[in-house]
């Protein structure tokens, strides 16, 4: 029955991002990108393209931190944009993407806090599309309960800090630690959200949600190795939503070396090949270089959503 209704409030947006999938750059424009000897040949070429003049107004020389910096913020006001437009649930969709911006942007706050660097440098390095308006009241704190109650009070993440970190840790705890906590509480009741949606959500972005919760599983195990944290705090940090939920789970917390997690992860036939031609040497590729090629071809199922939540990943 919702599909009968889907364009009374989203068939405004399903254009617009059929428009913005249209304007993505075609196999032709990355050969003539390839052909680019300096970054003004670059801007020159994207004139020619759905990016238009945004570089116009840019003096030369050009640097990359600047295109960066203009695509980021072409980015954010399209989003914006959508999110103005939308109602529930699509618009709760889109809050809970720039929640992991968010995370990203008040642990480099937090840290730098405490720390005792510069609102102003902070709040420059964080990711528009993570940012929210009481981000200065985050810089503002001297101490650490000044700055917990600013997180629990000014932020949209205060659900995830209220139930998972204390005052006491963010003197205590590794900030990385930190991150990994606020992402195991995010990716969970993202995954709970998609699920409750059903349909082409549920069956797209729960993959899509589990696949990064067992990435991050695999990636904080292999990262512990030869840190002070124990088994049993690292078993903590891992998101209870993915495919290794629990059995995998449960056979990487007791693992002691990377054999160990390999052998874990590949009982799973998805994540078996993630771990074949991984090398060390100059020119071999990684197991995050692995993780991000299977994470893209993850994301292309999403090619197959239409009437729901999920048609805005396309984005």
């Amino acid at each position: 029955m919702d599909e009968y209704f889907f364009n009374v409030d989203s068939g405004y947006l399903e254009g617009l991002v059929r428009g913005f999938k249209a304007g993505i750059l075609t196999r032709a424009d990355y050969m003539n990108l390839t052909q680019c000897e300096t970054l003004e040949d670059i801007k020159l070429h994207l004139q020619s393209t759905s990016y238009g003049t945004f570089l116009q107004n840019e003096p030369s020389p050009l640097a990359v931190s600047t295109i960066d910096d203009k695509m980021k913020e072409l980015l954010v006001v399209e989003f914006r944009h959508m999110r103005s437009h939308s109602v529930r649930p699509l618009s709760q969709f889109l809050d809970y993407i720039t929640y992991s911006y968010m995370i990203d942007n008040i642990v480099l706050l937090i840290s730098g806090t405490l720390h005792g660097r510069p609102a102003s440098e902070l709040i420059s390095n964080c990711h528009p599309l993570g940012s929210f308006e009481q981000m200065e009241s985050v810089c503002i704190a001297t101490t650490p309960a000044d700055l917990y109650n600013a997180v629990l009070i000014d932020t949209p993440l205060a659900p995830f800090f209220q139930e998972c970190i204390s005052q006491q840790d963010l003197d205590e705890m590794n900030i990385e630690i930190i991150r990994n906590t606020l992402y195991k509480a995010y990716l969970e009741d993202f995954y709970r959200f998609c699920k409750e949606q059903g349909g082409a959500t549920e069956d797209v972005m729960c993959g899509i949600l589990q696949f990064e919760a067992d990435r991050r599983a695999i990636i904080i195990t292999i990262n512990s190795f030869g840190t002070e944290l124990s088994k049993d705090d690292r078993a903590k940090l891992y998101p209870r939503c993915g495919k290794l939920h629990p059995g995998g789970l449960a056979r990487l917390a007791r693992a002691d070396d990377y054999d160990q997690v390999r052998a874990a992860a590949e009982t799973f036939a998805e994540y078996r090949p993630l771990f074949e031609g991984v090398g060390t040497n100059p020119g071999d590729k990684t197991l995050e270089d692995k993780f991000f090629e299977q994470e893209v071809e993850v994301a292309v199922l999403v090619e197959n959503g239409a009437n729901s939540p999920l048609v805005i990943c396309r984005f």
